[in-house]
């Protein structure tokens, strides 16, 4: 230990330079190892019963003193240094700081009784340890053992945000530190002024333990405050500090609606190890049985993966009727699985999957857990490098729709798909890809289906600024299929047993750009043309399995097969036109597309009546993009019949406001006039969300969907023309640390146990509480 001289500013007459060495050590050591012990004790959340900042200035880095070469070593610093003899009494006075192992200590005084052992620091203490929390106190008592000390009016802020503070707090040796009369919070104690004032929630306790090694805090006789309300007693109750986990409840929800009763879920948190955790909640109803979620997490060297599941019993309904009452009445297990994973194994291998099961079809409705119609499963294994993709998958699929047979859905295993890019042939870039997928039902067609393709792109601008695009493509397909009798469109069977199928195209595709300046911006005008060339190719004769959905967008005007999958390819000859606009100007940006193809052969289309590509002239399509700063975005997608410009398709989206208040709208009519069976059915509805804030913290939100389609529309729709979905409403408060809400949504569909009707979800969150 060492005591440098130059640092002591005093009078060399009120204490004898020999003595005054010795007793400096003393007293310096016992700041020291008491300081060390505060601060490292509350390296977590805090709150103190006096919240605001203390009037001590923390001593800052810059004016600590030079790290002492070993830790036993203190270097220090104060005004004053006297020593009186006969009481046997040494003072250090005067801006007093403290350096030792990157602790860092000020304080008024600090006395030292030879006689009694005790060590007294007093007036304006400030500690700081090398994390950057801050200890404050007015007062603090050392015993002669210098390791069990006793602190007033203590109060420490983390670097993280967080305080804790007691009127009286002790330290053992074991560094166990005990408070009381203590309160904690992680909120803010001061508004956007600066000024003072309550923070949002925090715990207060008659006692506060907290074990340095568990890195724990514990509670006696707490209570949670909110908004200065006592509102939850918490008579025994425990967190973790730092940066790590730690196993606990985590904060409960609670909902009403008309089926289940009042639903109270209250989590527990295992920590089961730095990158593995696993969560319970049961969830307790007063109109129906308990039900038990479970939450897996996992982080691995290669990847990561989630497992969920959800277990109760309860009656399920057998018919899954639109009745006012299911017909099931006997009590059985129900449930959902929900596993996600993905592992990179190399820089090029990887593989995912995700996998999802509910014993029937209401269940996700019945319990709120979702409202998706179909679970889809997946797993897939993949090679990718920088000129070849290898994917290998498998898929199946549960259907939710009520009517729908099980038996019908497809399984999709395997699906090969091999890609390769060959960079600088005959000047352009090629493309060669082998496919390969098999699918079973159980209850309906089988079919399996091979191919070969080859693509070549050469792209070469002309000395006018034109852009032009050479497309070649070829491909050889084998299909196999069985039972082709139970499809019941016909036009998705294809021929029974083995088929063989030849496709080709070319294409180019001819885009002429014209930039300019206009308004302090930029201006683009970009007409395009495309020619497309193939012969006749035998679609019917090979069963349709991904191609079944088609329409006329802006998204497929000048593809060179306008099918979405490679069931289907468009074997007419045709020319396509269309025009890009653009204009950006400060604060204001401005997109349109429009187009229209015309078919030169004039044989039959395979595309249905309706999609706007049956005829020889297309319909119109067409999209518009608007954004104005961060206030405003709107997207339009359209399609005009060519003959009388009726609206075919009509979607809108559209957003205003800022981040915090704001209103979505968006709307979808498919008036197509499809006169045979097709996937894509017609369809109107609008869809309507906001959020209103007023004030810094409290806003109100809501969102609704209405189906508007009707029997003219839909011949098989059940709605009249206004039929709604489901609606919310909602209002929440939400500041640095903590989100209370409450919500109102109203599902106006049955589909047998899972009713229509209310239900309310309270919302409470106190961020920050543990780590």
């Amino acid at each position: 230990m060492r005591f440098p001289l130059h640092d002591a500013i005093g009078t060399a007459d009120k204490v004898a330079s020999g003595r005054r060495q010795g007793e400096a050590e003393l007293v310096v050591r016992s700041i020291g190892s008491l300081a060390l012990g505060l601060t490292l004790a509350f390296g977590g959340p805090a709150c103190a019963q006096d919240l605001q900042d203390r009037p001590a200035p923390p001593p800052a880095p810059e004016q600590a003193l030079p790290t002492p070469p070993t830790g036993d070593q203190i270097d220090f610093s104060s005004d004053l240094l006297e020593y009186d003899s006969n009481a046997d009494i040494v003072t250090a006075s005067g801006e007093v700081r403290l350096l030792r192992e990157g602790n860092r200590l000020r304080a008024d005084r600090v006395t030292w009784n030879r006689k009694t052992g005790q060590v007294v620091a007093d007036g304006n203490i400030a500690v700081t340890n090398p994390q950057g929390d801050v200890a404050y106190g007015d007062r603090i008592e050392l015993t002669d053992t210098l390791k069990d000390g006793v602190v007033d009016n203590m109060l420490v802020v983390l670097d993280e945000g967080g305080r804790i503070a007691a009127k009286r707090g002790t330290r053992s040796e074991n560094g166990v530190v005990t408070v009381e009369s203590a309160a904690y919070t992680p909120c803010s104690v001061t508004n956007s002024a600066g000024c003072p004032k309550e923070p949002s929630w925090k715990i207060t306790a008659i006692k506060v333990r907290y074990d340095p090694i568990r890195k724990r805090i514990r509670y006696t006789g707490a209570g949670l405050t909110i908004f200065g309300l006592p509102t939850i007693p918490l008579p025994s109750f425990s967190h973790s500090i730092g940066d790590g986990s730690d196993s606990g409840l985590l904060a409960p929800s609670i909902r009403l609606d008309r089926v289940n009763g009042v639903e109270v879920a209250v989590p527990y948190y295992f920590s089961l190890a730095p990158n593995r955790d696993l969560t319970i909640a049961p969830h307790v109803y007063t109109a129906v049985l308990p039900m038990l979620q479970g939450d897996y997490r996992a982080l691995t060297s290669k990847g990561a993966y989630r497992v969920q599941g959800y277990a109760t019993v309860s009656r399920r309904s057998d018919d899954l009727v639109l009745g006012i009452v299911p017909t099931g009445s006997e009590q059985s297990f129900r449930g959902y699985f929900d596993a996600v994973g993905r592992f990179q194994l190399d820089p090029n291998w990887a593989v995912s999957g995700s996998l999802r099961y509910t014993t029937d079809q209401t269940f996700l409705r019945r319990y709120d857990i979702s409202r998706d119609d179909r679970l889809r499963n997946n797993v897939t294994v993949e090679r990718i490098d920088r000129d070849s993709m290898l994917t290998i998958s498998g898929w199946a699929v549960q259907t939710l729709r009520v009517g729908d047979d099980q038996g019908m859905q497809p399984v999709a295993l395997p699906e090969i798909d091999y890609r390769r890019r060959f960079n600088g042939l005959l000047g352009g870039v090629a493309q060669v890809q082998l496919n390969t997928l098999a699918i079973g039902r159980s209850e309906g067609q089988d079919t399996q289906r091979a191919f070969a393709a080859a693509r070549w792109d050469l792209t070469r601008y002309t000395p006018l600024g034109q852009e032009v695009t050479v497309t070649a493509y070829a491909r050889g397909d084998v299909y196999n299929a069985h039972d082709t009798i139970d499809t019941a469109v016909l036009s998705y069977r294809g021929d029974e047993g083995f088929t063989p199928r030849g496709i080709a195209a070319a294409a180019v595709d001819i885009r002429w750009p014209f930039v300019g300046a206009i308004g302090g911006g930029t201006q683009r005008i970009s007409p395009r043309v495309q020619l497309v060339a193939s012969p006749k190719i035998a679609n019917l004769q090979v069963p349709n399995e991904d191609a079944r959905a088609v329409d006329l967008e802006d998204s497929n005007l000048f593809a060179l097969n306008r099918f979405a999958g490679y069931d289907r390819f468009e074997d007419s000859s045709r020319i396509t036109y269309g025009l890009d606009y653009a204009i950006d100007l400060p604060g204001v940006a401005v997109a349109a597309t429009i187009g229209q193809s015309y078919r030169a052969s004039e044989r039959a289309s395979i595309l249905p009546s309706g999609t706007g590509l049956d005829d020889r002239w297309s319909d119109f399509v067409g999209r518009t993009d608007i954004r104005f700063r961060e206030l405003v975005t709107f997207t339009h997608r359209y399609r005009l019949d060519k003959d009388g410009l009726k609206i075919r398709r009509n979607e809108l989206d559209a957003t205003v406001g800022s981040r915090r208040t704001y209103l979505q709208v968006g709307y979808l009519r498919l008036n197509r006039d499809i006169d045979e069976l097709e996937d894509l059915q017609d369809r109107e509805e609008i869809r309507v969300a906001g959020r209103i804030a007023y004030g810094p913290f409290w806003s109100a939100f809501g969102s609704a969907t209405v189906d508007l389609t009707d029997k003219s529309e839909d011949s098989l729709s059940l709605s009249d023309g206004y039929d709604p979905i489901r609606h919310r409403l909602g209002v929440q408060y939400e500041d640095d640390c903590l989100r209370l809400g409450l919500t109102w949504k109203r599902d106006y569909q049955r589909i047998g146990d899972a009713r229509s009707g209310s239900s309310y979800l309270v919302t409470l969150a106190l961020k920050n509480l543990g780590r």
